[in-house]
């Protein structure tokens, strides 16, 4: 997720933010691949919300046919993977990328593909650790 969140920070997750809403896109999330309790905690961007087709072609994220807008600098996508053709997201499903979009396993990928609600933890909300950094991570 670099550069919005560096290795080794430390912050804090809502989860009860999704107990009572819904990702939003943009929002930057925690979760797991697998769903398992011991399982490592990943951290993307929700980019497609459920009911979307999400493609990437050119470099660039298209979202129900429609070239998808990023408040952020964020380098043009040299590998689209699973998105290549257009991924459709059902009712539970979001496709999520990470900031650093060439150097990042994200709903691409096989390995991650499309996360189900269930497999959310929650938000990423305060970022505290380091100490010099604290305060809330903005999601855009």
């Amino acid at each position: 997720m670099e550069p919005t969140i560096q290795t080794g920070e430390r912050f804090f997750v809502n989860q009860l933010a999704y107990k009572f809403g819904s990702p939003k896109r943009g929002d930057i999330i925690a979760f797991t691949k697998d769903g398992k309790e011991n399982a490592s905690i990943h951290i993307k961007r929700v980019i497609g919300l459920p009911g979307e087709t999400i493609q990437i072609k050119e470099g660039k994220v298209y979202i129900n046919g429609e070239l998808y807008k990023e408040d952020g600098d964020f380098s043009e996508i040299s590998n689209p993977g699973l998105a290549d053709e257009g991924i459709s997201l059902k009712k539970d499903e979001y496709f999520v990328l990470g900031d650093n979009r060439n150097h990042s396993s994200d709903s691409r990928d096989p390995s991650v593909g499309v996360l189900h609600r269930k497999d959310l933890i929650g938000r990423a909300w305060v970022r505290i650790w380091p100490f010099s950094d604290i305060g809330f991570i903005r999601h855009d």
